[in-house]
Formats: C-alpha cells, sequence, structure tokens
C-alpha cells in the first residue's frame, strides 16, 4: 500500500497503540510533578512561542510515571513518534493559541540505552536509543517538505497532508474518483509544512576503536530546534532512533550496473563475462543504508561535567552547582596549596622522569593566556603554542600523547601523514546532493583544545605555510569550489619535532638543527631542546624509573593529584580572567628591553631576532601563571617564572663550545699580509710563538667563556668609570692580562699554567675584540684626538700593547 493510499484510508486503519500511547504521554506531560509542583505545565507558555517547536522530556521522568509507556517508547518510538508529538502539540493547544500548521516535536533526554557507532544492527531499527560520535562534518541547514498540499493540474482537485518518505513524494493518484491523473501534480507551497532539516557525519572516537579496524561513520539527521546544535569537532551523545534510508547515491548513477554488466572481449577473441558484483553470489541490490534520525544532541565530554567548550559554556556559578562539597573543596585546597606549580606537574606526567622545564611549559599551556579583542576588532590570542625539539628517545611523544588524554578536546596527527587539507579543513563534494561542503581538518576538530603534531619536522613546506594563520590569527580561510569562508582554529600547538641528522648539536645554532622556517619558528611561545647526554646519574635514574614502570605499572605511579581533580581544577581556573598590575607592566617592560639588549651584542646569540612577539609571549605565560593560582591579577612574580621560561626556552637554546683557536688564526694571518712592514715587531711577542709551538686548539665552554668575558669587561667598564676626567682613554692589553692573571693567581701553580692561563685570556680578548665586537681597539690613527699630547701616535709600541675599550652601547650583565 503506497503513501497516498494509505492517506485516503486513515480514518479506516486506527493505530491502536500509537493512540494509547498519545494518550498516556498526554496525562504524563499535564501530570508529573516533583515535590507536588508540575513539572512540563509551565514549559507550555514557552511552546506557544513562535521561534519555540520542541519540548524537552526527561525519559527518566517516563519511567517514574509509567513504566508501561516508558517501555512502549523505547521498543517502538519510530511508530509511536508522531502520536507523542501530535500529544504535545494537544498539551500546547490546551495552555494558549497555537497557530493550525504549527508542527511540535519531543526532545528526549537522559535515555539510559548507549550503543557505539559499531553496534547499531538493524536490530535496533526503530528503537529508542543514544550513540556517541565525533562531529567531522556538517551540512548547511535545509527546509525539508514534511508534508505535502499538491494541486491536480487535470481537475484542480486539492489533495492534502501527503507525507514525505525520505524523498519527495507526489501523490500516486488523484483522490478525485472522476480523474485518473497519476503524475501531473504541483505542490502548493504556502498550504504545505515544512521544517529545517541538517545532515551531520560522526565518527567513532579512538577510544572505542577495535584492533585492526578502522573508524566507522554515520549520517545523523538533525530537524526542528536540534539543527546547529551540533559542530565540527565536538563529541555529542545523539539520542533518537536508527532508520533504514534509500541510497540515493547508490541509485543516482545508472550508468553504474549497466558498466559493470557488460559483455566485455578478451583476448583470445571470444566474449567474456563482465564484473556482476554481489549480485552474481545472491546478494540483493543495496540499495538501502543505515542512517540516524536524532531528537535530542548533548555536547559531552564525561569527565568535564558534560561540556565539552569549557571556555564558552561553563562560568563558575554552574560549575559549582555541577560539583559535590568534596570536589568543591578539593578545588579550594588546590588553590591554597603552596607547591602547587611543582605537584601539578609530577600528577600531569607522573611516567616521565626529569625535562621539569617541559612540564611546566605544557601546563602553562593548558591553563593559557587570556584572549582579548581590540576596540577596533582585531583578535590578540590567548593561546600558547610549544615546540619541544630533542633528540630520539627523549619522550617527546609522550608528552603528546599524554596531552591528548587528558586535554577534553585534543587531537593528536602526525605531521609526516598530514596533508595541508588535513590539517586545516576541506572542502568535498557531498554524495548525494553534489553541493560542495567543508570537512574539518585536525586544526578546527581541536578548536577551543589542544593540537598535537608529531614529527613536525618532515611536514611538507607548502602544508607547513597552511598552518601559519592557525597559529597566529588563530582563523583558517578557505577560498576553492566557490566556497569562501574563514573558520575558528583557537587551538594551542604543542609540535614536536626532531633536529637534523637525528642529534641536536650543540656548537650550531637551533636554526640549523631543525629544518622549520623563520615565520613558524617566531610563532612558538616556548622553544625546548631534549638532548640525550650520557650522565650516569641521570641515566641511573632514568633505567630504575622505566624498569620500575614495566616491573609494578599502577603501583610505580604516584600522583599528588588525581586526574579528574586536575581536571576540573583546570575547568575552574580557565574561568579567571586577570588583569595586568602597573608593577607588572614595568617589569615586562625592563625584561623585554633586556631581551633586545642581549639580543643587539654578540657574546649572547640567540636561536632567532627577539620580536614583539616573544612580548606578546611574555604576557600569555604570565596569564597563564595567574589563572594557575587563581587570581585576578597579574603578579610580577608571574611575570619573573614567565622570563624564566622564556628566557631558558629562547635565549640559551643552543651553547656551543668557543674554539679560541680557529676564531685567531684567520684574521692574524690578514694582519700579516696587510701589514708586512710590521712582521719584525710582532715576531718577538710572546702568544704567537707560544700558539706555534702548541698547535693545540683552545675550547671553553659557553658558560665559562661568557663569565671570563663579563669579568673583563665588567673591570674595563669601572676602570673607565673612575678614568673619565683623566687623559688616559682606556686600559692596555698587558694591563688587562696582569690584572686577570693576579685574580686568578691562587689557582696557578706552575709556570705552564701561568702560560696556558696566559694564552687563555689572550685569546678570550682578541674573541671579544674581532668576533663580539664588545671591545674596541685604540691603536694608529684611532688614538689621534683623544690622547692629549702625545706625538705620532701609530708607533709600534701601541700596536703591540694597544688601548682598549668596552663598546659603549654594549651593557654588561649584571649591571642592570
Amino acid at each position: 500500500m503506497d503513501v497516498a493510499d494509505q492517506a485516503v484510508r486513515t480514518n479506516q486503519v486506527k493505530d491502536q497503540v500509537g493512540e494509547r500511547c498519545q494518550k498516556l504521554f498526554q496525562d504524563f506531560l499535564e501530570e508529573f510533578s516533583v515535590n507536588n509542583e508540575l513539572k512540563y505545565v509551565p514549559e507550555a507558555q514557552e511552546l506557544i512561542r513562535p521561534e519555540r517547536n520542541t519540548l524537552s522530556v526527561s525519559f527518566e521522568d517516563v519511567e517514574k510515571y509509567n513504566q508501561q509507556l516508558a517501555t512502549t517508547i523505547m521498543e517502538e518510538y519510530y511508530r509511536v513518534y508522531p502520536f507523542i508529538c501530535r500529544a504535545v502539540r494537544n498539551f500546547a493547544q490546551d495552555h494558549g493559541q497555537v497557530p493550525p500548521s504549527k508542527e511540535f516535536y519531543v526532545s528526549f533526554t537522559e535515555v539510559p540505552t548507549r550503543l557505539k557507532v559499531r553496534d547499531m544492527l538493524t536490530s535496533k531499527v526503530g528503537t529508542l536509543l543514544k550513540i556517541t560520535g565525533q562531529v567531522v562534518r556538517t551540512h548547511p541547514v535545509h527546509p525539508e517538505l514534511v508534508s505535502g498540499t499538491f494541486l491536480c493540474r487535470d481537475c484542480q482537485t486539492v489533495i492534502k497532508d501527503v507525507e514525505q518518505q525520505f524523498k519527495y513524494t507526489q501523490p500516486s493518484i488523484c483522490r478525485n474518483p472522476v480523474c485518473s491523473n497519476r503524475a501531473r501534480f504541483i505542490l502548493d507551497v504556502n498550504k504545505s509544512r515544512f521544517v529545517d532539516f541538517q545532515k551531520v557525519r560522526i565518527q567513532e572516537t579512538q577510544a572505542e576503536l577495535p584492533r585492526g579496524s578502522i573508524p566507522r561513520s554515520v549520517e545523523v539527521i538533525l530537524r526542528a530546534e536540534a539543527v546547529e546544535t551540533a559542530q565540527a569537532g565536538d563529541k555529542c551523545d545523539f539520542t533518537g532512533t536508527l532508520i533504514v534510508v534509500p541510497d540515493v547515491s547508490m541509485m543516482s548513477m545508472p550508468g553504474a550496473r549497466a558498466e559493470s554488466a557488460a559483455r566485455t572481449k578478451g583476448n583470445e577473441g571470444y566474449e567474456s563475462e563482465g564484473v556482476r558484483g554481489l549480485k552474481a553470489l545472491g546478494v540483493r541490490d543495496l540499495t538501502y543504508r543505515l542512517a540516524f534520525l536524532c531528537c535530542t544532541v548533548e555536547s559531552t565530554n564525561p569527565r568535564f561535567h558534560g561540556h565539552a567548550n569549557p571556555d564558552e559554556e561553563i562560568t563558575i556559578d554552574t560549575i559549582k552547582k555541577q560539583m559535590t562539597a568534596e570536589e568543591w573543596k578539593k578545588i579550594y585546597d588546590m588553590s591554597q596549596d603552596k607547591t602547587l606549580y611543582h605537584n601539578l606537574c609530577s600528577s600531569l606526567f607522573p611516567t616521565i622522569h626529569g625535562n621539569d622545564e617541559v612540564k611546566r611549559g605544557i601546563l602553562l599551556m593548558l591553563f593559557g593566556g587570556v584572549p582579548k579583542v581590540t576596540s577596533e576588532g582585531t583578535n590578540l590570542r590567548g593561546d600558547i603554542n610549544v615546540c619541544v625539539v630533542g633528540d630520539p628517545s627523549t619522550a617527546k611523544s609522550q608528552f603528546l600523547k599524554q596531552v591528548e588524554e587528558f586535554s577534553p578536546r585534543a587531537v593528536y596527527t602526525s605531521g609526516k601523514a598530514s596533508t595541508a587539507a588535513g590539517l586545516t579543513a576541506a572542502v568535498v563534494r557531498d554524495e548525494e546532493t553534489n553541493e560542495f561542503v567543508i570537512e574539518a581538518g585536525a586544526l578546527m576538530l581541536a578548536d577551543n583544545g589542544v593540537c598535537c603534531i608529531d614529527e613536525f619536522d618532515k611536514m611538507d613546506p607548502r602544508d607547513q605555510v597552511a598552518i601559519h594563520e592557525a597559529m597566529e590569527q588563530q582563523t583558517i580561510s578557505i577560498t576553492k569550489a566557490g566556497v569562501k569562508a574563514t573558520l575558528n582554529a583557537r587551538t594551542s600547538i604543542l609540535a614536536a619535532a626532531n633536529p637534523i641528522g637525528g642529534r641536536y648539536d650543540r656548537s650550531k645554532s637551533l636554526k640549523q638543527n631543525i629544518t622549520l622556517t623563520a615565520p613558524i619558528m617566531s610563532r612558538f611561545d616556548l622553544f625546548f631542546i631534549l638532548v640525550d647526554e650520557c650522565n650516569e646519574v641521570t641515566d641511573y635514574a632514568i633505567a630504575r624509573r622505566i624498569v620500575d614502570l614495566h616491573a609494578r605499572q599502577d603501583e610505580s605511579i604516584e600522583r599528588v593529584y588525581s586526574l579528574d581533580d586536575i581536571q576540573r581544577y583546570l575547568t575552574f581556573a580557565r574561568q579567571f580572567k586577570p588583569k595586568i598590575t602597573k608593577d607588572s607592566e614595568d617589569y615586562m617592560v625592563e625584561e623585554y628591553k633586556r631581551l633586545r639588549q642581549r639580543d643587539g651584542c654578540g657574546t649572547t646569540k640567540s636561536s632567532w631576532r627577539i620580536t614583539v612577539r616573544q612580548l606578546e609571549s611574555m604576557i600569555r605565560l604570565s596569564e597563564g601563571m595567574a589563572r594557575m593560582h587563581c587570581q585576578d591579577e597579574v603578579q610580577p612574580k608571574h611575570v619573573k617564572e614567565a622570563f624564566r621560561l622564556l628566557n631558558k626556552s629562547i635565549i640559551r637554546v643552543e651553547q656551543p663550545d668557543i674554539h679560541l683557536e680557529e676564531e685567531e688564526d684567520e684574521p692574524m694571518e690578514l694582519d700579516d699580509k696587510e701589514k708586512p712592514q710590521e712582521e719584525e715587531v710582532v715576531t718577538p711577542e710572546p702568544v704567537p710563538e707560544a700558539d706555534k709551538t702548541k698547535k693545540v686548539g683552545m675550547k671553553l665552554t659557553y658558560e665559562d667563556y661568557k663569565t671570563m668575558a663579563n669579568l673583563l669587561t665588567m673591570f674595563m667598564r669601572r676602570h673607565e668609570e673612575k678614568a673619565e676626567e683623566s687623559e688616559q682613554a682606556g686600559l692596555r692589553r698587558g694591563d688587562i692580562v696582569n690584572w686577570y692573571l693576579k685574580e686568578i693567581e691562587h689557582e696557578i701553580e706552575t709556570e705552564a699554567e701561568l702560560i696556558e692561563k696566559k694564552t687563555l685570556v689572550e685569546k678570550v680578548i682578541f674573541r671579544l675584540i674581532h668576533h663580539d665586537h664588545v671591545i674596541i681597539e685604540l691603536k694608529g690613527t684611532a688614538l689621534r684626538g683623544l690622547v692629549k699630547g702625545k706625538g705620532d701616535v701609530g708607533e709600534t709600541p701601541e700596536d703591540i700593547d694597544p688601548l682598549l675599550v668596552v663598546h659603549p652601547n654594549y651593557i654588561v650583565e649584571g649591571t642592570i
């Protein structure tokens, strides 16, 4: 019996189960009460409003009122749903004026039956159930024809209430007994009923995935007020029923069957049967597929009390209402903990030994800074980006994996296996409508969360460019296939990269160790370098930790706070919007000025140029520290810790050993070539003689070189301040050498050590003059006009032992 004939005979065939269900459900809405107060009657006034058409009903309330009614709805949901909607309509009409063309719907919550996407089989078709999945694609909202009114073109008969069965359905025959029209009908749009309609595609989450399987997906149909409640990337609970719909995409390929059944001629000249597919095996045509008809969408993450986006949907009051007294007391106790910083780090990463700075940086990334919008509408990001660079087996991927498991909205991806479209967003063609839709990539799925990108250095350069905009402006712009859109990607990026050659080379800078471009590097707030060094104490501790973890597993993990406590505290702390105080402002400006001055001088080469982005990083890290302690103001102590992390990760990233012999040889040869007449003067000098006989490259660690350089420059600066009014313009090189040797005379025991120390300090002075340009050498014509009363200042003695002064723009460390 087709749809039209069924509509004609509606008055003859009655669904007794449906009508009884309608009556009981209407009684339930009128009578159900909590604490002697009617629960659903006050909501009837809301339903009468023009923008409302869906009543939310708790399924637990139905079970309390009538168990038989609840069982019928659960088992025969698709059959009785129209009758339940009719009961809601009657319920609304009893409490106010309702337009005759307005449709009403029911949204059930707190349904006990929960299934995975993989468990939905045909035995569940038509029953009420709840499924969980992650939204990966959303379609635009369209009007759907629910009940059509048609006009016969031959006799002008009006045919009302023709139900639509998943596709545009015309009456099979005109209801006028005289007319025999079966095909010529016109839809009367004004008298037909439409409803908002949206399709979304959901996919299994990684936690539900069986081994050796790929994620399965299913189309979810949303109607009425349920549309636009699920966005790409959300993990949601969908309540509704499983239905079977025609596979329109398969039906719309008329050439497929003819092509598969075509007879082809083989090489031998005889005709052979073509590919027949499943039909040759006795299987019917697969022209139907499963879909999920949804009535309720709940954005959920069980660890965050039913909310997926903490920043947008949760306030401090709602958090307090959803917590027990013990949980709220725990949050208060954590906020008063004096060692909260250390305890959170050890509780988040209990299986990873050491690397405390990395743990602190990632912890501040989870708290994040405060996003701001200027009066001109410019967005200033609050999310913190962190990059971990290091040798293999230094637990980089472990950091990423643990953050992915902990964070409520995190996506883990690998740089080599990800394309630009997979990281940002892809424009794909819908199978049924052939229209272009946007499918979310990793950064969109991680909106308001963390995107963990492993093997970041292995990414194709063209794909790296795609995330420039997402890392700073936190948007993704797409202009392709007629689709022009700007999408949100408000996510923190936690990246892990390996250095070139597999091992970090300390003698090179960070930029020379990794294959990242300067724009990408400047967008990271923190860089951490993990070097796999041979250290007996550290190796012993790590080995004991790993063996203990494998032997005792959970027993060996010691946490001060549980993960649930940390997540509740994190949700609570992120509600704070700390303001920067005047003292903190001044401190930030001073530290930024110090960073810029260090970057300009030669002794402390940083990884790359210090820019305003590093100042903004300091602000975000300071706000993260204030959030962690649940404070409304950013104090100078918060800025101090932020500067320390920034200083640790950026300024001191590379600390190569200083090779003094290599630095001096080439300039000495140049001087000899330029001034052959001075050979007889230079020859008797003891230092080059020692170099020629020794021929061993002298090497200093970066710290030792810097300490010695600071010592020498501070001595010279103090002497210059005392002798400002005297005629002497500076100190002789010999005087500086003698002063230094006198300072360390208690360390010198033999004559060989004395010669070695003297050679060392002279080479350091040479490097400070010719390589770092911290000290200026005044000899020859450079002294003219500076030293009064002298005759010819270009004489040999001044060239052998020249005057030295500190560069006027150099800031000696320790004097600020």
